[in-house]
């Protein structure tokens, strides 16, 4: 290991026509690269090759042009203004493929141009923040080139490499440069939030780069026992570490160690990473290996994405022929969770673009974007507007389900593009708005009850396979005292009707149960707003393996707190009198009873107060002890 002497060094070791790899993330070398850009006029034909980098970059600068050539696998917004211009390459590789690039000599490398601390007393030095494809181009190039930096955190896992190994270094001390925190608003909060109703305590994550996969993680504070498996280590990751969400007890792969292969965000994360025995970095061709991911049992991947088409075709890395970005981490780890035991791969993205205009949820993707996951791979979508779970779903039923999670205002237009394609029958319309969503309500959350923990929410078209499933799971009797005669059948226009209600009129609510990554109905209540508006017809359907939990009486609670926003001051049904566990409930919430003026029918009308059913809805779920997990 040598110092470097700029001026004699450079133009003997950077012959021209040389690849120089450049450290990235927090560890870029930028002394290295000030000292090397002085002697320009001395280079000639050079290719810059390197990843995602923080702090300036004045390699790309026009001056540069005809000495040095960068090839990014991530963009910046600087660095995609030099790849239109021509001044600047974009390589799109999955971060897992990109160090068997430099490895197997497809990519060759003549310099790695690197950032360390210093040696101990062993004669190593570490990475640091950055081991991801750095381990690769050190082990590949000709020559390597280090930034020598006392304020470079100490790392261990895969981050040591011999000091030996370094040819040439120059020491200069300076702080890394911090990631900009991301601007949130309303939209990412309610992603976070949906988002979080797909992981469950125990969980390992990953987060991609984005306001809105770290939004999700902010969300993850009240839960428990969860471990990291990521490529990125951020703040908010660290911060879920502090607050005690993250405890990697659970996790069946390398237990207690927080796995990574880089680290990027604050002067605090640097201080929390430096010296930390349970971090281990790790390289990218080890860290984002699908087969190495899905080993973590319970595996979530969030990712973000530029936009999706209603099959469930992910863009990443562009928008028609204008590249954005990278690739990254996205593919790997959609993958890697998917073959994980009890995995999710989720992608988040706000419905529209951050002006406004335009939906992120699309028809057809413009010719020239490139798809970085496939429709066979996506597991669960969520925006600001919902969840849409898709795998193993058929075309009618994603694109159905990625209508319903689209801004209100482009639904209309995302059905007829569906309806024009064929993907959804011709009686298939879409709600343009559904309850508290004009509000920015979360609507579906978690509930207890005694039998078990069901999902909580309204019912969307989306759900006519499962409403015909939930019909035909019923015994004789169910049938019977829920429709007045013994229905034998439930064609999929009926349920696609029961399921299409107007919800800013009508309301219809069900309790699912999830198996095996489905949804599968448990109970419905309803109600069908009358003439005038004041009152409401109510029904409710309870499957017989989930009675006598409460789900019937909750229901009824949540159709009240409904009913009390939109005015409705009384709620009504008729039953008939040997539905009794029906009419006790309601005898019990303070129905009042009446036998119907009909002779040819025996049922019994019972009349309830909206505001009495709320007096008595926290007893109700005392008694019962339901705990809504979340609202």
């Amino acid at each position: 290991m040598k110092p470097l002497d700029p001026s004699r060094d450079w133009p003997r070791l950077v012959r021209p026509g040389s690849r120089l790899f450049l450290g990235g993330g927090a560890s870029v070398p930028h002394a290295l690269v000030d000292s090397l850009l002085a002697q320009s006029t001395r280079l000639m034909d050079l290719e810059m090759v390197h990843i995602h980098g923080l702090g300036p970059t004045p390699w790309i600068d026009p001056q540069y042009e005809q000495v040095l050539r960068t090839n990014s696998f991530f963009l910046t917004p600087g660095l995609r203004a030099a790849v239109e211009r021509g001044q600047a390459d974009y390589t799109p590789c999955a971060m897992s493929e990109v160090p068997a690039l430099f490895l197997s000599g497809r990519m060759p490398l003549d310099v790695a141009l690197i950032q360390v601390t210093p040696p101990d007393a062993s004669g190593h030095c570490s990475l640091g923040v950055s081991v991801d494809v750095v381990k690769a181009a050190v082990k590949s190039a000709r020559l390597v080139i280090a930034q020598i930096n006392p304020q470079m955190p100490w790392t261990g896992g895969a981050a040591l490499i011999p000091a030996k190994r370094i040819d040439y270094f120059i020491e200069k001390s300076a702080p890394l440069p911090e990631c900009e925190k991301p601007a949130f608003d309303d939209r990412h909060e309610r992603i976070g939030r949906y988002a979080a109703q797909l992981i469950e305590d125990g969980a390992t994550l990953q987060v991609g780069l984005g306001n809105s996969p770290e939004a999700v993680i902010r969300a993850l504070r009240k839960h428990r026992h969860l471990g990291i498996h990521t490529g990125m280590l951020n703040d908010a990751l660290m911060e879920l570490i502090q607050c005690g969400a993250v405890d990697h007890s659970r996790k069946n792969y390398l237990p207690g160690k927080i796995v990574a292969s880089h680290v990027v965000g604050s002067r605090k994360l640097y201080r929390f990473v430096d010296r930390n025995p349970d971090l281990e970095l790790r390289p990218s061709e080890w860290v984002n290996d699908p087969m190495v991911i899905g080993r973590n049992h319970r595996m979530v991947a969030v990712n973000g994405a530029r936009e999706i088409d209603l099959t469930g075709q992910v863009v990443r890395d562009s928008r028609g022929h204008k590249f954005y970005g990278g690739i990254g981490a996205l593919q790997d780890f959609v993958r890697g969770a998917g073959r994980s035991k009890g995995g999710r791969p989720i992608v988040v993205l706000t419905a529209t673009s951050d002006d406004g205009r335009r939906s992120r949820v699309v028809t057809g993707l413009e010719p020239g974007s490139g798809v970085s996951t496939s429709r066979g791979d996506v597991h669960h979508v969520v925006t600001e507007y919902g969840i849409a779970s898709i795998y193993g779903r058929s075309i009618r039923e994603r694109v159905a389900r990625l209508i319903e999670i689209a801004h209100p205002v482009h639904r209309e237009d995302l059905l007829e593009g569906a309806h024009a394609r064929g993907w959804l029958p011709k009686f298939f319309t879409m709600p343009v708005k559904r309850p508290g969503e004009e509000k920015g309500a979360v609507e579906s959350a978690w509930v207890d009850f005694t039998c078990g923990r069901f999902l909580f929410r309204p019912l969307y078209p989306s759900d006519m396979r499962g409403l015909q499933e939930f019909f035909y799971s019923h015994d004789e009797e169910t049938i019977r005292l829920r429709y007045g005669y013994l229905r034998d059948r439930m064609s999929g226009e009926s349920a696609y009707k029961l399921a299409a209600v107007d919800q800013t009129r009508d309301l219809a609510l069900g309790l699912f149960e999830e198996k095996n990554g489905r949804q599968e109905l448990r109970a419905t209540g309803r109600f069908y707003l009358d003439e005038g508006g004041a009152s409401a017809e109510i029904a409710f359907v309870v499957h017989e393996s989930t009675r006598r939990a409460g789900m019937a009486g909750f229901l009824l609670g949540e159709l009240a707190r409904v009913a009390k926003r939109r005015g409705i001051r009384e709620l009504w049904a008729s039953v008939l009198p040997e539905n009794r566990p029906m009419s006790g409930l309601l005898v019990r919430e303070g129905g009042t009873t009446a036998q119907s003026a009909d002779l040819d029918n025996d049922e019994r009308h019972y009349r309830l107060t909206v505001a009495g059913i709320l007096r008595r809805r926290k007893k109700f779920m005392a008694d019962k002890q339901i705990t809504i997990v979340d609202r």
